[in-house]
């Protein structure tokens, strides 16, 4: 059994920085990507960001520059940095494992997700 559990969201104001925490399950790594997703109410869930089994990182281009995926495999957890926030991040985020493929933008391959933490930011 997989489990991600997230941490680390909360209130900032624009411009301001958050380190979002999932800690994982010790068989998560197994994974070819761990990846952070968002969705804001009423919007479509989008990808923000991705690692995969060779540490090679993808961003969504609204993030790119600013936020940093990156883990500690010792710790079993992911994180996302998240530098210069604007208003327009804010949304609930989650961290997910795709044990299915190695496409890591496909979030339908992602069939293990956390709760969520939620991300408000204000201008």
């Amino acid at each position: 059994q997989v489990q991600l559990v997230e941490s680390g969201g909360g209130s900032v104001q624009a411009g301001g920085s958050l380190r979002l925490s999932c800690a994982t399950s010790g068989y998560t790594y197994s994974s070819y990507c761990m990846g952070w997703f968002r969705q804001a109410p009423g919007k479509e869930r989008e990808g923000v960001a991705s690692i995969d089994r060779d540490s090679r990182t993808a961003y969504a281009d609204s993030v790119k520059d600013r936020f940093t995926i990156s883990r500690d495999i010792p710790k079993n957890t992911l994180y996302l940095q998240m530098n210069n926030l604007k208003p327009e991040d804010t949304a609930m985020y989650y961290c997910a494992a795709n044990r299915v493929g190695p496409a890591c933008s496909r979030s339908d391959d992602y069939h293990f997700w956390g709760q969520g933490t939620q991300v408000t930011v204000s201008s």
